[in-house]
């Protein structure tokens, strides 16, 4: 017989039995005792509910909402040329949807950082879901004289979303530790990759199949309204740095303490810039690689400009499905790596992400090369330097915690999350689009000029990757460092309060 923590008694229990609470904590079992009452029948369906709450289960729910975070980021990209034949912007008006999205995305993770940190954030996570669930059906709904209510619309999906990838780590973080923390990261951050390409197939299958690209912003706010109330049911609240030690955290630091131990952390504050350069090539990517392989195939003459309502979405399709491939394997081939060379050198994470980086360098800039005359050899440089390019995703999230103590860890994560959208992604779609609008205007515009033009703008892309690879090797100089603070200021932080002298280190 075990005991809730209300005082009644559960069925089914032994007496050597745990409960886990509401809390996410584990409660010792208990003998009989003759003060306590029968459970009613809610409260039988509560500790049902309970048992289910593994940290396996766990994981692999938020896994799920991250996929759906960046399905429903890329839906729009999947059916791009629709919506700018639909509104009849440019390629720079076409990159500001995603621009406002991760500008507003990045403005709020900070906010969700603190509140991950002193709040209850599973109910966090939800609501953010509900809200990015509800404002992407919204927006479907946008006639075409009012384009500027429907880049709002993105920007208000980037506030929902902003709380989800703030919080979500830090609860994996708490649930499990070393090796099996990794892996868990990297079955989350696969949902990115995943999720980003499942995200370009649901738009283009979502369109072909209603004739209509609106129905591709009708499907995900569905499956989000369900992984949100998942969360709510079968997501425990564990406390925070429960994984990490065997002691409860008896001192917390204050947010202005938080911000001055990360900006002298040096493994995070490198780690951070280089997931800036990796979020403005994979932004960029994501937004104009679809758009400039259709334009290589119209100079090849292996395809017809669109002029119809409903624009071709193979190169989606064929993009969405490589990168679903590449990102499960970039991620799988980054965890067994690291956990391989961890055998060889205690600084393997920040060593591999920096050579997985600069070999994809290489490959991205053969994509240009190759793309005018060959379709198939462009998509085989692109298989390769993205695989290349995903290694490092989940490695960067493990850097972060070695180095950055559980009770600031949403902080981190926030705080990172802002500084790569804001040095990355949120300005290259739109810088790129800025770019090969520049060009197009300069000559006389052509298809050949056009596909040529967007090449010239993405042939950035390299240079920024390769400058992210040498952060990487700048963080394997200072990561055992840091990592040996982080182990001595939290067991500081274990300490009873009278014993505690915490500084920002």
């Amino acid at each position: 017989m075990c005991v809730e923590s209300d005082g009644c008694e559960i069925e089914g229990c032994s007496s050597s039995d745990e409960v886990r609470t509401l809390s996410g904590s584990m409660s010792p079992g208990l003998k009989s005792n003759p003060d306590l009452h029968p459970c009613k029948p809610g409260h039988k369906f509560r500790a049902a509910l309970l048992r289910c709450r593994s940290p396996t289960a766990a994981a692999v729910i938020l896994s799920f909402g991250n996929i759906l975070n960046y399905l429903d980021r890329y839906t729009v990209v999947g059916v791009l040329l629709d919506i700018q034949r639909h509104y009849e912007v440019s390629d720079s008006g076409m990159g500001l949807l995603q621009t406002v999205f991760i500008c507003s995305f990045m403005v709020a993770a900070p906010i969700f950082g603190y509140l991950g940190d002193r709040f209850n954030r599973k109910v966090i996570l939800s609501c953010g879901i509900f809200f990015w669930s509800i404002v992407t059906l919204l927006s479907s709904f946008i006639s075409k004289e009012y384009y500027w209510l429907f880049v709002i619309s993105r920007g208000l999906v980037g506030i929902g979303e902003s709380s989800y990838s703030s919080i979500s780590p830090t609860i994996i973080g708490d649930l499990f530790t070393n090796n099996s923390r990794t892996m868990m990261l990297s079955v989350f951050y696969l949902a990115i990759p995943l999720g980003s390409g499942l995200g370009y197939i649901l738009g283009s299958s979502a369109k072909v199949a209603a004739g209509d690209w609106h129905w591709s912003l009708r499907v995900s706010p569905l499956l989000g309204i369900m992984a949100g109330t998942l969360i709510l049911l079968f997501v425990p609240e564990p406390k925070r740095g429960s994984a990490d030690q065997m002691g409860r955290i008896k001192h917390r630091t204050s947010w202005l303490c938080d911000m001055k131990a990360l900006a002298k952390n040096r493994s995070y504050v490198f780690s951070s810039l280089a997931s800036s350069a990796v979020s403005f090539a994979t932004g960029a990517f994501g937004m104009w690689i679809p758009v400039y392989l259709a334009r290589a195939q119209v100079v090849q003459k292996t395809a017809e400009p669109c002029t119809k309502e409903i624009c071709s979405s193979t190169d989606s399709l064929i993009f969405g499905a490589i990168t679903c491939v590449t990102g499960l394997l970039g991620v799988v081939i980054g965890a067994a790596t690291t956990r391989l060379c961890r055998q060889k050198t205690e600084r393997a994470d920040p060593l591999v992400c920096a050579v997985s980086m600069l070999g994809s360098a290489i490959f991205i800039c053969l994509i240009f090369v190759v793309a005018k005359k060959s379709i198939v050899g462009a998509y085989v440089c692109i298989f390769i330097g993205e695989t290349l390019l995903f290694l490092n995703w989940a490695i960067t999230a493990d850097i972060l915690m070695f180095v950055v103590i559980p009770t600031r860890r949403a902080t981190a994560v926030a705080f990172q999350s802002f500084t790569s959208h804001l040095l990355g992604d949120a300005g290259s779609p739109y810088l790129i689009g800025l770019i090969s609008d520049g060009l197009q205007q300069s000559y006389a515009t052509s298809a050949l000029w056009q596909f040529l033009s967007l090449g010239y703008a993405l042939m950035l892309c390299p240079f920024i990757i390769v400058l992210g690879g040498m952060f990487f090797l700048a963080t394997a100089l200072f990561f055992l460092d840091d990592r040996e603070k982080a182990e001595k200021q939290l067991s500081q932080l274990t300490r009873p309060p009278s014993s505690v002298k915490v500084t920002a280190t």
